[in-house]
C-alpha cells in the first residue's frame, strides 16, 4: 500500500502541468462540440421543437422571436449546451485520468461503474423528457388557452 502511494508522488509543479494538459484537452473536445453543433444549430433546433410541432399540428406551430438577434442567441445557447452534453464523455474521462494517480486501486474499480452508468443514465434521461415529459407539458400549456370563446379575453400561446 505503501508502495502505491510512493509511487503517486509528484511535485506540485507536475501536478500543475497535468491540470493544464487535461483542461486543455477538455477544452479543445467542448469547442470543436461547439462548433459543430453551432454549425447544425437550425436542425438541432428543430428536433427539439417536433415535440411541439406533433401535439399543435405543424401547421399552427409558430414560434417566436422577440428582438433581432434572439434566434443567434437561442443558437449559441443551443450549442453551447450540446457541446456541454456531447463533450462530457471526453470531460469526464479527463477529469478521471488527472484524479486516478492518486485513488488506491480498490477506489479506482469502485468508480468503473459510475463511469458506465452517468452516459447511459443520461442519455435515458434525456430520452425521457423529450418522448414524455415534454409532450405532456405542450399538452397541458396549449389546453391553458382562451380561444374565441365569447365573454373572454383571448390566451393564445406563442412559445419561444
Amino acid at each position: 500500500m505503501s508502495d502505491e502511494i510512493d509511487a503517486s508522488k509528484a511535485p506540485l509543479m507536475d501536478h500543475i502541468i497535468e491540470l493544464r494538459s487535461r483542461l486543455l484537452k477538455a477544452l479543445v473536445a467542448f469547442l470543436l462540440a461547439f462548433f459543430v453543433c453551432f454549425y447544425f444549430s437550425h436542425q438541432i433546433y428543430n428536433v427539439l421543437a417536433q415535440p411541439f410541432a406533433q401535439v399543435v399540428g405543424a401547421d399552427k406551430a409558430t414560434l417566436i422571436a422577440t428582438h433581432f438577434l434572439e434566434q443567434f442567441f437561442t443558437n449559441l445557447k443551443l450549442s453551447m449546451f450540446g457541446a456541454g452534453c456531447i463533450a462530457f464523455p471526453v470531460i469526464a474521462t479527463q477529469i478521471y485520468k488527472f484524479v486516478a494517480p492518486g485513488l488506491y486501486k480498490h477506489e479506482k474499480s469502485a468508480f468503473v461503474p459510475y463511469l458506465v452508468a452517468t452516459p447511459v443514465f443520461f442519455i435515458l434521461g434525456a430520452m425521457l423528457v423529450y418522448f414524455g415529459v415534454m409532450p405532456a407539458i405542450v399538452r397541458f400549456s396549449v389546453s391553458m388557452q382562451q380561444l374565441n370563446t365569447p365573454g373572454e379575453v383571448t390566451i393564445e400561446l406563442y412559445p419561444r
